[in-house]
């Protein structure tokens, strides 16, 4: 039994979710391991299912160089305001560095954060351009070097795991060596996240939507009773688990499946102070994204068993620079549905 899932007795024969899936990234990390085939089909039924899961990197990755990064990122935010608009990001590409509380801002409403913004760097930069700066670092000692060797570490995490994607998927090697030349330069983003008013590691902080009406979800007490259910679905929430971390399908991904796998919708719910250091593996800035033939095949057996009529949708291919450039642009204000096929 996959042990995100509890029993209900007397109540339903539905399943109850107790947590987002666990798994473990350990069978990747040498090729061949034990356990990497079957690791692999769960990765796959996660992002096919619910679009997050928890990924353990214990065996990947020591517990106190996190929490070392947030002990420096508390630092900062720390400053006065006057020390931290010295990298404000208008002093840049208006994308690389320091931005205030509420600068930005996500489908129409400004952020209660602070943050950092840190892209790949460029090889001929030029702050004129959108994206094209430089990246901007806090003057305290030992900040920019502890980061750097994070991100390596993010970058080997995040080919580690495409791979896995790929193998749980079911492409061949030549498909798998196709998709990683568009993700063997990632144009890689990380934020740095802080303020008062965001939210903490607390039970509830972080709450993913399923929309699955028939799945009943195992409630802590953490989400307000008038927020559990929507229209659709529900609210679930992805409280933190020592060494793990979560991963969300990001909307490449959905393309690449052809909807397969979606970018699930996800909230942050304000309680207290903490800090939050995402890392977002994307695809090379000039990748040409567009459905796998895997994806395809796979739906396409799926439609002829249930005898399904019609032409499948298919997602539109989108360059991944053209879609950072216009997220961006509009204070990372994405929308949705924006690679819906018409």
């Amino acid at each position: 039994m996959n042990p995100a899932f509890a029993t209900t007795e007397g109540t339903s024969d539905a399943p109850k979710l107790a947590s987002l899936p666990i798994i473990s990234i350990e069978p990747f990390l040498k090729p061949h391991a034990h356990g990497r085939l079957s690791a692999a089909a769960a990765l796959h039924a996660a992002c096919a299912e619910y679009g997050f899961f928890y990924l353990d990197i214990s065996a990947f990755a020591d517990p106190s160089e996190p929490e070392e990064l947030t002990r420096l990122a508390r630092e900062f935010f720390a400053l006065p305001q006057a020390e931290k608009d010295k990298i404000s990001i208008a002093k840049e590409d208006n994308a690389r560095g320091y931005q205030r509380l509420k600068e930005n801002v996500t489908n129409g409403k400004a952020d209660n954060h602070e943050a950092i913004d840190l892209y790949r760097p460029v090889e001929v930069p030029d702050k004129s351009k959108p994206l094209w700066g430089e990246n901007q670092w806090p003057a305290i000692p030992g900040f920019r070097e502890k980061y750097e060797r994070w991100i390596g570490k993010m970058k080997e995490l995040g080919m580690i795991i495409m791979e896995a994607m790929a193998t749980g998927l079911g492409l061949t090697p030549e498909e798998w060596t196709d998709l990683r030349s568009k993700i063997d330069d990632s144009f890689w983003v990380m934020r740095i996240i802080g303020s008062f008013l965001y939210a903490d590691p607390t039970p509830g902080a972080l709450q993913v939507f399923l929309d699955h009406p028939g799945l009943l979800v195992e409630k802590k007490g953490a989400v307000p009773p008038e927020q559990e259910v929507e229209e659709g679905g529900q609210w679930i929430n992805a409280d933190p688990i020592p060494g793990c971390i979560v991963c969300n399908i990001g909307e490449m991904w959905e393309v690449w499946s052809n909807g397969l796998y979606k970018s699930t919708l996800h909230r942050v719910v304000h309680r207290g102070s903490n800090y939050r250091i995402p890392f977002f593996f994307e695809p090379n800035f000039d990748a040409r994204i567009e459905p796998l033939p895997t994806a395809r095949r796979m739906q396409e057996e799926d439609r002829a068993l249930r005898k399904l009529r019609g032409p499948e949708k298919t997602y539109e291919p989108v360059v991944y620079g053209d879609f950072l450039l216009r997220k961006v642009g509009s204070n990372f204000d994405t929308g949705k549905g924006r690679y819906d096929a018409e």
